[in-house]
């Protein structure tokens, strides 16, 4: 299906998809700060991208193995910036995402290292299992990011 596509067709789409849903993604934490955070609001995102992982069934997005290393490597990498940047705040005894402006500049910069980097490997990295590897990097991100923060927020709830 996708071999009937030109590459430079999935590179721009998924690249403007990403770029749409990184713009969604700060919408979302931008109202999420004006609400409560619980563990459920912090757990649930990686268990809704996890269904992403249904790409791997078709052939044009298995990645080898040393490629889902070196993916959950480097979003591991990422997530330390995401993880020191993340911080709660106590307001009425409740605890609230506390918002950053480093969150928007980060996020924009993975964007665009994420752009570059699929124009560099996409010259030798077939276009489906380029998206594969981003996919297992945003999880390799967002895991650790997550577990991170729902350490900080156990650790904030229990000095209240």
């Amino acid at each position: 299906m996708f071999n009937e596509i030109p590459s430079v067709y999935l590179i721009v789409g998924s690249t403007l998809l990403f770029l749409f849903m990184g713009t969604m993604a700060f919408i979302v934490r931008t109202k999420a700060a004006k609400r409560p955070v619980s563990p459920k609001k912090i757990i649930l995102p990686p268990l809704f991208m996890s269904t992403g992982a249904l790409m791997f069934l078709f052939e044009e997005f298995r990645v080898p193995l040393l490629q889902v290393f070196e993916s959950v490597i480097v979003g591991m990498l990422f997530s330390i910036v995401l993880i020191k940047t993340t911080n709660f705040e106590v307001k009425n005894e409740k605890l609230y995402v506390k918002k950053s402006r480093a969150f928007l500049i980060i996020l924009f910069g993975l964007l665009l290292v994420r752009f570059v980097a699929k124009l560099i490997l996409s010259s030798t990295i077939d276009v489906g299992e380029l998206g594969g590897m981003f996919w297992i990097l945003a999880f390799g991100m967002i895991v650790p990011w997550r577990i991170g923060m729902l350490v900080k927020y156990y650790k904030l709830k229990n000095t209240i």
